[in-house]
């Protein structure tokens, strides 16, 4: 309801403003407005493509299969809606994010909700920005997607010949866990501990030109691989396109009744919380990393920022989404998350297309878990200082192995509840900074007019 709700305030707010300027917002990414001696880190490409490399993730792989295979169809529906309204969302964040950037301990520049808050709202709203920040330590850690990488590896490459000690099992009996935990797991998770040690301890300018360089990539490969998927399938394309339509209001393919709301309700939900994962509008992760970019006029941060639920929910979840449909993967109950759409994508190209999938998600899992990190240390020095920021990687690459070994369903619970959790404040805070937003607005776009720049 806040996401939603708020988006929509923000579209009526703003009377469709980053529709109506989508062109700019382009012109302003192709680097057209760039000043190497203005405040920041990283120019506005490097803040788009480390924000994609975060939301063109898992997200848009299991995320979808997930939203599917629990809501159905309809679910596609309401991501389509947190993506359309999620576009001013981050319009709003992320001009806010530039406007009221504040100073760490150590007096560098950053941005993020947790300091638009304070200086922007005023110092009594702080407990807010803290709030935020403590639920951001948890939100903002890589288990998703190194419980859906290692699953995908697991159940493609090492089930079937045993590799890597599939079928030993650490602990089972023991007062942790009754099952056990897979060896294999485990020592993919201390594989990708290594590889994002790597590159998160070199801080935000690292892993923007890594993330620069692999994210153009990893979208490429995967948008054309699923446009061949859709492309042989194409007779069907109509017919599942209505069926998003006409179940978003039924939710017939929904799996609880009883949840709240009963199917449709469950429906709804699972729609709006997987958009919510994916685009992360309204969450602060978006703002964060837009905080860190090389501009003196916030507007233009807000243009670029609006970009990404576009090129994230409505372009590569719904291509995936068509590919799940089309292939029939997401009617079998058996399989879930992304061992779902690598059996779509096996479908779809026999042969080489569950190579092309695993080639894709280790790309986007390890962007992802790239971003993130940067975030949690943006939340670790607002809460304890620019000296101490540097301790949440430890903690951060510690729950990279964590969610190697732990069960989906846990993994999803807890970050839908901390993302949950950071939306709380971050659309609080925006709601009530929007006036100054559109008052800056007005006066970009007046300048802009005049010929200023």
């Amino acid at each position: 309801m806040l996401l939603v709700g708020g988006g929509i305030f923000f579209l009526f707010y703003s009377r469709f403003l980053p529709y109506r300027n989508f062109r700019h917002g382009i012109q302003v990414l192709s680097g057209k407005y760039e000043d190497p001696n203005a405040p920041g880190d990283i120019n506005h490409f490097q803040a788009l493509s480390s924000t994609l490399a975060a939301t063109v993730g898992m997200g848009n792989i299991s995320g979808v299969a997930i939203a599917l295979g629990l809501g159905g169809p309809g679910a596609i529906f309401w991501m389509w809606i947190t993506a359309i309204v999620g576009m001013a969302t981050k319009f709003f964040t992320c001009t806010l994010s530039i406007m009221y950037r504040g100073k760490d301990t150590s007096g560098k520049i950053q941005g993020g909700p947790m300091y638009y808050i304070v200086e922007g709202l005023g110092k009594k709203w702080k407990p807010l920005a803290i709030f935020f920040s403590i639920a951001g330590l948890i939100g903002c850690t890589p288990i998703f997607q190194a419980n859906q990488l290692t699953q995908i590896v697991r159940d493609t490459l090492l089930a079937e010949n045993a590799l890597l000690g599939y079928d030993i099992m650490i602990l089972s009996g023991s007062f942790i866990t009754d099952t056990g935990f897979r060896l294999s797991d485990m020592i993919m998770g201390v594989v990708l501990v290594f590889l994002v040690s790597l590159v998160i301890f070199g801080g935000i300018k690292r892993i923007g030109h890594v993330a620069a360089r692999l994210v153009p990539l990893m979208v490429l490969i995967y948008i054309f691989t699923v446009v061949y998927i859709i492309i042989i399938n194409i007779a069907d394309a109509p017919a599942y396109l209505a069926l998003i339509f006409t179940d978003a209001f039924q939710g017939a393919y929904a799996s609880h009744e009883s949840a709240f709301g009963g199917a449709l309700g469950y429906m709804i939900s699972m729609g709006i919380r997987r958009g919510a994962f994916s685009n992360e509008a309204g969450i602060g992760t978006e703002a964060m990393a837009h905080g860190a970019a090389k501009t003196r006029e916030p507007v233009r941060e807000g243009l670029v920022g609006m970009l990404e639920p576009a090129i994230d929910t409505l372009l590569i979840c719904t291509m995936t989404a068509m590919a799940l449909l089309m292939t029939g993967a997401w009617l079998n109950p058996e399989i879930d998350g992304i061992t779902m759409t690598a059996v779509a994508f096996q479908t779809g190209i026999p042969g080489i297309g569950l190579y092309l999938l695993i080639i894709c998600v280790f790309i986007f899992s390890i962007t992802t878990m790239f971003t993130y990190s940067y975030y949690g240390t943006k939340c670790l020095n607002f809460l304890a200082g620019a000296d101490k920021k540097h301790y949440f990687n430890y903690f951060y690459i510690f729950t990279i192995f964590l969610g190697s070994i732990t069960t989906i369903d846990m993994v999803v619970n807890l970050i839908d509840g901390m993302f949950a959790m950071m939306a709380i404040p971050t659309m609080i805070g925006t709601i009530l900074l929007a006036p100054k937003v559109i008052e800056a607005t007005k006066d970009y776009f007046r300048r802009k007019n005049q010929g200023d720049f």
